[in-house]
């Protein structure tokens, strides 16, 4: 539209101009009759005026003469139009509002004679046949804008069509196959197009797609780990079973070492039947959401300390717990055993591959809001490669041999317990993970 007023209007402008200048010149080449004889006969003089469609015509040659035809005019003069110096606002302005008026007037036009033939000449005409002509030149330069227009639409349409609606229809059929095959990495999109906005978001597609596919082929794995490990779970958990009956046996035997031990031995064991049991009954992902209950925080800390101390053998490895006599806070027993045994191996194994001696400490707080358990030792730090994947199952591992799974799982089941686990510092001076466990309204 804006296309049309910037033809329309000027076209329509120039053609008043010149339609105006037109009857200038037609009045001038009238007047040359006189310039020949004085006198001509009425009837002539009416003939030239109405081929020049004017009613009279002042020709200025000098100061001194002035020729002159007329014609008895059909009303008073309404305007006078000077086209010796026009200014293009001027003319837009006067010939809309021409377009505009629907009343004829008289009106005076001014302006240069043709080849220097006199200083002025002036008409006067009527206005009606200038609109009528008006119009017509219009309607003209309307029918042919709106040729071009449609013209143009035309080659607009073919142009998006080719351009952008075929590629899109194209990334569009590709996430339809993809979708039906999203392992299949041949049904990742190859980037195309060659407009600059839809091949970026076809190069996020193909980022998107690869991430996926590559998601989907873990998570398969994943599954078919998971199938593993219930069948096996299932045939440990009868071995377990085994283990646990002459275990109980052992308890019954009157060797003061046997009596110490096999405690022990049966809680171990016992956990890791209820541990088969639970990869059997949750064979997903998902851990089984806690069985909350009052723990006694130093007890779970001990289990853990002399089991570790057991697998540390004959490596410099030094435990310290610091646990507040009588702190109990409510938690599922097995789980927060499993949470502070995945942290503390880790932390023992992180020192026996360093080669060096080192320690790990347990310290065990009450807050107003939370209980706070804070694992720390004097390792030698994680590279950033696994900080950067710190809780992500078989990513988050620096360990020769490990499966990056003891954080990721420590991490789900605090989560569980509505809490969280973070890493509060690591370096080559040792590293630091806390447990926040919150507590319950009535407990606050």
């Amino acid at each position: 539209m804006l296309a049309e007023i910037l033809i329309f209007v000027p076209s329509v402008a120039r053609f008043r101009e010149d339609y105006l200048l037109a009857r200038l010149e037609r009045a001038q080449i009238a007047s040359l009759v006189l310039l020949a004889e004085d006198m001509i006969d009425p009837a002539l003089e009416v003939e030239l005026l109405q081929n020049a469609e004017v009613f009279n015509v002042v020709l200025r040659r000098d100061e001194a003469r002035e020729l002159m035809l007329s014609l008895p005019m059909p009303g008073p003069v309404a305007g006078s139009y000077d086209l010796r110096d026009p200014m293009p606002f001027g003319l837009i302005r006067d010939a809309m509002m021409r377009l505009t008026d629907t009343e004829n007037e008289v009106i005076r036009v001014i302006g240069d004679p043709v080849r220097e033939g006199g200083l002025v000449i002036e008409v006067t005409m009527e206005t009606a046949p200038l609109r009528r002509a008006m119009l017509d030149y219009g309607l003209n330069i309307l029918l042919l804008s709106a040729f071009i227009s449609v013209i143009t639409a035309v080659l607009l349409f073919l142009a998006v069509r080719v351009l952008m609606v075929r590629p899109i229809k194209g990334v569009v059929n590709h996430m339809a196959s993809y979708a039906a095959a999203p392992e299949d990495a041949r049904t990742i999109i190859e980037p195309t197009s060659g407009v600059t906005e839809l091949r970026e978001a076809e190069v996020a597609l193909q980022s998107m797609q690869t991430q996926l596919t590559g998601a989907l082929k873990q998570k398969e794995r994943l599954a078919q780990l998971g199938g593993a490990v219930a069948r096996i779970s299932h045939d440990l958990r009868n071995i377990l079973t085994t283990a646990q009956l002459f275990a109980d046996r052992m308890e019954m035997s009157e060797d003061p070492g046997v009596k110490r031990a096999a405690p022990k031995l049966v809680n171990s064991i016992s956990r890791a039947v209820n541990l088969c049991e639970s990869t059997l009954a949750f064979g997903k992902a998902e851990e089984p959401a806690p069985t909350l209950s009052r723990v006694v925080l130093a007890d779970v800390v001990a289990d853990v300390v002399d089991s570790e101390r057991l697998a540390a053998g004959e490596h410099d490895v030094s435990y310290g717990e610091d646990i507040p006599a009588g702190l109990t806070l409510r938690a599922d027993p097995e789980q927060l055993y499993r949470v502070l045994s995945n942290l503390v191996r880790n932390a023992r194994q992180a020192i026996v591959a360093s080669g060096q001696p080192g320690e790990i400490a347990i310290q065990g707080s009450d807050g107003d809001d939370e209980w706070t358990i804070r694992v720390t030792d004097t390792g030698p730090g994680l590279p950033a490669r696994a900080q950067d994947l710190l809780f992500q199952p078989f990513a988050g591992t620096n360990r020769r041999g490990g499966t990056g799974l003891g954080l990721a799982i420590a991490a789900e089941l605090v989560k569980g317990h509505g809490g969280r686990l973070d890493l509060e510092h690591t370096s080559p001076e040792g590293t630091a993970f806390t447990i926040h466990l919150p507590k319950g309204l009535d407990e606050g």
